[in-house]
C-alpha cells in the first residue's frame, strides 16, 4: 500500500483502466470508457444481479461469502460487456471503509512521519486492529497557520482480498479499488460542480452516505445505516446545519442525489422533494453525462445513470487524476 498524493490514489499508482466492475449488496455492474474525439465517452455497460446473501458489505464481518460463485458473476458480466481486459478498476460498497478527516496544526515534512502520524492517530478509533488492516490517505483542506486535514480511509485487509479474489477468479485484476460515493463524487466534479460547497447524498437499500465538497476537496463525510428513506431529511439538515456552523458553509450550492431509483420513481421524486424542503436547495438526480456520454441507442434512465455514475466516476476520475476529490486503491 502506498500513500496518496494531491492526485487523489490510494492504495497504490499505475496507468488508469479502461473497465471499471461495482459490486453492490445486490449486482455487480460493468462499464467501459473509451474516447471520441476528445471527449470521453461510455462504450458498453452490463449488471447482473447477485443471489441474496452471496455478498454482504459490511465494515467489521465477512463480506463475500462464496468467492468463486462471486467470481462467475464477475466474468459473466464482463463477457456482456465485451471485449477483454486483464486489469479493471473495482468499485466496492461504502461499508467496507471507515473514513475519517484528520485534522493537525503542525503536518510533519517528511512522508513517513507523517504516514506513522496519521496511523498513531486513527488507531484511536479504529474497529479492528490497525496490523488487520490497509490504511490510505490524501491531503485535504489546508486550514489556518500551515496546519491540514486529511483524508484517510481504513478497511480490513482480509474482508478487500475476499473481493479481489472473486475477481481474480473471474481471470481480472482489481488494479485500483474505489469506494461507491468517491466515484460518484469524481463523476460530479468530471462535468465541472463549480467553485461552492455542494452535498451528496448517496443512498442504497438500508444506508446512506453524505459528502461535502469544497473546491473539489472533501471536508465532510458521514456513513451510516438508515431505516429506510425517512431518514434521510432529518440526515441531510443536520448536515446542512453542521456545514453552516462548523464549516463556515452558506448553504450549499447545489444537492446531487444518488441511487434514489432504488425507491421507485415515485418514492424517489418524494424524496428529492423532500430534501429539497429540508434544506431550501435544488436537488438533483446524479448525471455525468456532461463528462462522458453513453453510446446507447435507448435513452438512459435514472436506474441506469445511478448504477453507472461510480464505475463510471472511477474511470473519469483516474483520467483527471490531479483534481480527484478521493480514491482507494490496493
Amino acid at each position: 500500500m502506498s500513500a496518496a498524493a494531491t492526485s487523489g490514489r490510494f492504495w497504490f499508482a499505475s496507468p488508469p483502466p479502461d473497465v471499471a466492475v461495482e459490486i453492490g449488496g445486490t449486482q455487480v455492474t460493468a462499464v467501459a470508457i473509451g474516447d471520441q474525439g476528445r471527449s470521453p465517452v461510455v462504450t458498453g455497460h452490463a449488471s447482473e444481479p447477485l443471489p441474496p446473501g452471496l455478498v454482504a458489505p459490511s465494515l467489521n464481518a465477512v463480506n463475500v461469502h462464496d468467492e468463486r460463485a462471486l467470481g462467475e458473476v464477475v466474468r459473466t458480466v464482463l463477457q456482456r460487456l465485451g471485449g477483454w481486459t486483464r486489469r479493471i478498476g473495482l468499485v466496492l460498497p461504502d461499508a467496507v471503509a471507515k473514513v475519517s478527516l484528520v485534522r493537525f496544526e503542525k503536518v510533519p515534512e517528511k512522508t513517513q512521519d507523517l504516514d506513522q502520524l496519521i496511523r498513531w492517530q486513527v488507531r484511536k478509533t479504529a474497529p479492528f486492529r490497525i496490523e488487520d488492516a490497509q490504511v490510505s490517505w490524501q491531503p485535504g483542506a489546508r486550514v489556518a497557520e500551515g496546519g491540514r486535514e486529511f483524508l484517510v480511509v481504513m478497511a480490513r485487509t482480509d474482508v478487500l482480498q475476499s473481493y479481489e479474489r472473486a475477481c481474480a477468479a473471474a481471470g481480472v485484476h482489481a488494479g485500483l479499488v474505489d469506494l461507491a460515493s468517491f466515484g460518484q463524487v469524481n463523476a460530479v466534479l468530471a462535468g465541472d460542480a463549480g467553485s461552492r460547497d455542494w452535498l451528496l447524498v448517496s443512498i442504497t437499500a438500508d444506508a446512506g452516505t453524505l459528502a461535502v465538497v469544497r473546491d473539489e476537496v472533501l471536508v465532510f463525510y458521514r456513513h451510516r445505516h438508515t431505516e429506510g428513506e425517512a431518514d434521510l431529511p432529518d440526515l441531510v439538515h443536520q448536515t446542512a446545519m453542521y456545514h453552516e456552523d462548523r464549516l463556515g458553509g452558506g448553504g450549499f450550492a447545489r444537492v446531487v442525489l444518488a441511487g434514489a431509483s432504488l425507491l421507485g420513481p415515485d418514492d424517489g421524486e418524494r424524496l428529492r422533494r423532500a430534501l429539497e424542503a429540508r434544506i431550501g436547495a435544488p436537488v438533483h438526480a446524479v448525471d455525468f453525462r456532461s463528462a462522458a456520454a453513453i453510446r446507447d441507442r435507448i435513452a438512459a434512465g435514472p436506474e441506469i445513470l445511478d448504477a453507472l455514475a461510480a464505475p463510471v466516476g472511477l474511470l473519469l476520475g483516474e483520467r483527471a487524476a490531479p483534481r480527484r476529490a478521493a480514491g482507494v486503491a490496493s
